[in-house]
């Protein structure tokens, strides 16, 4: 009697780990074909001279770390990372501060909490061209209103993309404009777990706004936080559709991103082989940025 009993949950386990494994089965192609598939090609075409139309007649030859090389000592590559990292940390720092800001506001209102909720998600919920494009007529320094209004107050007018000292800020203010109610909304629901009771308790201790910010409530969504600043950090370091709209990686490279860097000198030239090595020299860095983030999660 036992071992039919037996018999029969090993069986049942047999069927429920195959029935788990058919409802993956999908998912897990799909991944294959659409993330490792290119990552390896991408890999493998990294050490080869492949050139979309020199390699259709001549075919693509094996050149060890040679396109390696040429990227990492390339100058305008260097001023394209230390870009890059240097928009990552100024966007995700004021996006995060911003963010947090405006969840403590919205989640302090008595009234109209959704109206307001829905007004500071408008710049998140465009499209980036449509971002893009509307800063540029705003800033433009022919028919711009910013212009004109610093005009009518005898201010002085920049050519605001064009302009060295202007155009890595301006970047810097329209995708923290754009991207900051993305941590709003990260933020604002993760403010609402938090328990009530321990705000009472700490008003009946006598602690002000302050020290509930900071000893209640930022300790209860600092994993909220982390993974929004992962996020962020991730998006932020593949940045393209605005400097590629705005600025083409100028004025003097100073607005140049690595993504901007690779459409350049890889995609428009149709060296996809010196292309596939900076796409894994960025693949790196990603991984490198938010290694933190995912022992922690593994762990």
């Amino acid at each position: 009697m036992k071992r039919n009993v037996n018999t029969k949950l090993r069986s049942a386990d047999a069927q429920t780990k195959r029935f788990g494994l058919g409802m993956l089965s999908p998912t897990v192609v799909i991944l294959l074909i659409m993330t490792a598939y290119p990552l390896f090609f991408t890999l493998v075409y990294s050490f080869t001279d492949y050139n979309l139309l020199r390699s259709l007649k001549k075919g693509s030859h094996f050149i060890a770390l040679q396109n390696y090389t040429k990227l990492l000592s390339d100058p305008y590559f260097q001023q394209s990372i230390l870009n890059t990292v240097k928009f990552t940390i100024l966007a995700v720092i004021f996006e995060m501060f911003i963010g947090l800001v405006m969840a403590l506001f919205v989640n302090s209102l008595k009234r109209g909490q959704k109206t307001m909720r829905t007004l500071l998600l408008l710049p998140y919920l465009l499209p980036t061209v449509t971002v893009a494009l509307s800063w540029r007529m705003m800033l433009s320094p022919n028919y711009g209103i910013v212009n004109q209004v610093l005009q009518a107050l005898h201010l002085p007018v920049y050519n605001w993309f064009s302009d060295i000292h202007t155009a890595f800020g301006m970047l810097v203010l329209i995708d923290v404009w754009q991207s900051a109610p993305f941590v709003f909304l990260l933020l604002y629901a993760a403010l609402q777990s938090v328990p009530q009771s321990q705000y009472e308790a700490a008003r009946i201790d006598g602690a002000n706004r302050f020290k509930i910010l900071f000893y209640v409530t930022l300790p209860n969504i600092k994993n909220s936080l982390a993974l929004c600043a992962l996020l962020r950090t991730i998006d932020s370091f593949r940045l393209f559709d605005k400097v590629n709209l705005l600025t083409g990686g100028g004025p003097a490279n100073s607005t140049s991103t690595i993504t901007q860097y690779l459409y350049n000198y890889g995609i428009k030239s149709l060296d996809f082989g010196f292309g596939s090595a900076g796409a894994i020299v960025m693949t790196g860095l990603v991984l490198l940025l938010s290694s933190v983030y995912i022992k922690r999660a593994i762990s």
